[in-house]
């Protein structure tokens, strides 16, 4: 059984708890001796990252290690928006071409010197099957840029995309020897027989399995069971998100947020990205 890589390389170390699974270290995609930029906050993540003004590219001046980009098959084209797609805004226009300048900018890395791989979390907004496989003809032309799964191994990238959203894209994804993507699980899917080689990361909704908001005590049994889910995902390659938590500026949020981090929960979702930014670089200075 191959050994876990530390949690910094989480994403990275897609299926790698799994025998016959191999992970390239990330020095054989970031070029040795890079100028090292800021430290990226690898646990930042960037809901509904395309309703900024400047999509991409404010959550990584705020160094956030996720996105989140809603997309939608429409005429052939995919066109990124919550509700409907704007036919100015494709998928490559606001996400695919920036990364890849900025990763052949970088020598490697999306942020230089690191060598942390960057999560493009993609919601599928349209019929999941037949969106996912245009996402996928996509990726194939950007082939250094994503981490992928060949043969029942892992090679990672620069950029790890992660496909949620609409459930049916899991058939096609399944049956793939190779592909540039990795599927969203549930907690339904927590201990399941799929391998962290196809559900990569466990997300789910906040409010559907814990009663806490941030306000007053965290109950014990809830923290229990939050650090039984991450403990159990973690063991298994798997990294963890939940959505809707608080995203209000105050004490309940901060509470909470304070929580996540010491279950160690990989992905903090916010839509506030400066408030987010400050409070990991407050209270969870070794990783981010």
């Amino acid at each position: 059984m191959t050994p876990l890589l530390t949690r910094r390389r989480a994403l990275t170390a897609l299926g790698a708890a799994f025998a016959g699974t191999v992970v390239l270290p990330a020095q054989a995609w970031a070029a040795d001796g890079a100028r090292q930029g800021p430290r990226p906050l690898v646990r930042a993540h960037a809901h509904n990252d395309y309703e900024h003004a400047r999509p991409l590219l404010d959550a990584l001046d705020h160094r956030f290690g996720s996105v989140e980009a809603d997309i939608h098959l429409v005429g052939g084209q995919l066109l990124v928006g919550h509700d409907s797609g704007d036919p100015d805004s494709t998928l490559e226009a606001l996400y695919l071409d920036p990364l890849a300048a900025r990763v052949e900018a970088n020598g490697g890395s999306v942020y230089a010197g690191h060598d942390t791989s960057l999560q493009l979390l993609v919601d599928l907004k349209t019929e999941g099957a037949s969106t996912y496989l245009e996402l996928d003809r996509r990726l194939a032309a950007y082939p250094q840029l994503f981490t992928t799964y060949r043969d029942g191994e892992v090679v990672s990238g620069p950029v790890t995309v992660v496909v949620s959203g609409d459930r049916a894209a899991r058939g096609p994804m399944e049956e793939q020897t190779e592909r540039r993507a990795f599927y969203d699980g549930r907690l339904t899917d927590l201990g399941s027989a799929a391998p962290a080689s196809l559900i990569a990361l466990i997300s789910d909704n906040w409010t559907q399995h814990f009663g806490w908001n941030g306000s007053g005590a965290f109950p014990e049994a809830e923290r229990a069971k939050l650090r039984d889910i991450v403990a159990t995902a973690h063991g298994r390659g798997q990294t963890v998100r939940f959505w809707a938590t608080p995203d209000t500026a105050g004490a309940a949020r901060d509470a909470l947020w304070a929580e996540l981090v010491a279950a160690d929960v990989d992905f903090l979702n916010s839509d506030d990205l400066a408030g987010l930014e400050a409070f990991l670089d407050a209270h969870d200075p070794e990783r981010g």
